[in-house]
């Protein structure tokens, strides 16, 4: 794992730079605005939906300035997601990695307009990627649909819908499929897409492998919110609870979701059979997505 926690450093250091240099400068006006971008994007987090797009990068030899602009369009996506789920009329929660919301940081209209800046300005981003136009406006394609209504919002439009509800595992299923697992899919699929079809069977690989590191986060999530502490965490620890959400815990246990966790990681690790060594930093992101703590 010394070489994966080499790759990790160094797109980490790599997606930072890419994201500082695309976003608008705090001194520019809006200065409030600009700077409530800067400060829900560039807080750190985990950044493991980067990590896909540089890991499948390495895997299909995708040049860089691509992979720099897939990767900051989806991140962007990222943190307009979470500055709107710990809005009071969502989550409602006052930490995020460590630091109060953005909502907290500045106020609850600026945190929907920041959210609502960082979304238009990933599009943007996509939009001047350095590639073909055909490709563009495919990987645009991907990206709208994970996450809009058929994925990550719908997903998040379930989970509010079901709150206080008991619902079934097939249904905590769909709804984290969409909600978590169609953001980390489309860092798989943008990347294949500028290689493959969609009906390529590498393709259909990818993606599967994509849609089992996707719900194995959730699972993990779930768990963590279950055994982990809010300081670990850098959210408030317990939420699902207070909010009487169903999760794999309460409905499957933790001793069996653990069990879930480790099957989707098997899972998709089998779907990268067919790919040689250059696949193995995506082996190391599905031991790190069950592993982690926080």
């Amino acid at each position: 794992m010394t070489a994966f926690k080499d790759f990790q450093s160094a797109k980490t250091q790599q997606i930072e730079t890419a994201l500082a240099r695309y976003l608008p400068a705090s001194h520019i006006e809006p200065k409030r605005l600009h700077e409530a971008m800067r400060y829900s994007t560039l807080n750190g987090g985990k950044r493991i939906r980067a990590m896909l797009v540089y890991a499948t990068g390495n895997l299909l030899e995708t040049q860089q300035p691509i992979l720099d602009s897939i990767a900051s369009s989806i991140e962007l996506i990222h943190a307009y997601s979470l500055i709107h789920d710990d809005l009071p009329s969502m989550d409602d929660d006052d930490l995020r990695r460590g630091k109060p919301s953005c909502h907290k940081a500045f106020d609850e209209a600026t945190a929907i307009l920041t959210g609502d800046a960082l979304l238009t300005l990933a599009f943007n981003v996509l939009a001047k990627a350095d590639c073909s136009n055909e490709k563009k406006i495919t990987c645009i394609q991907l990206l709208s649909q994970a996450a809009g209504s058929r994925g990550m919002v719908g997903g998040q439009a379930i989970d509010l819908a079901n709150e206080g509800k008991s619902i079934s595992i097939a249904e905590i299923e769909n709804m984290h499929l969409h909600k978590t697992g169609a953001l980390i899919c489309s860092c798989i699929t943008l990347v294949a897409s500028l290689k493959f079809q969609t009906t390529d069977s590498q393709y259909r690989h990818l993606k599967h492998y994509a849609e089992c590191i996707g719900l194995a986060f959730q699972v993990q999530d779930d768990i963590l919110d279950e055994t982990s502490s809010t300081s670990t965490l850098g959210k408030t620890q317990g939420k699902d609870q207070q909010a009487k959400k169903s999760t794999y815990p309460s409905i499957l246990g933790l001793k069996a979701s653990k069990h879930l966790t480790k099957d989707l990681h098997d899972e998709a690790i089998q779907s990268l059979s067919n790919f040689d060594q250059r696949a193995n930093y995506l082996r190391d992101i599905a031991q790190f997505t069950i592993s982690r703590i926080s």
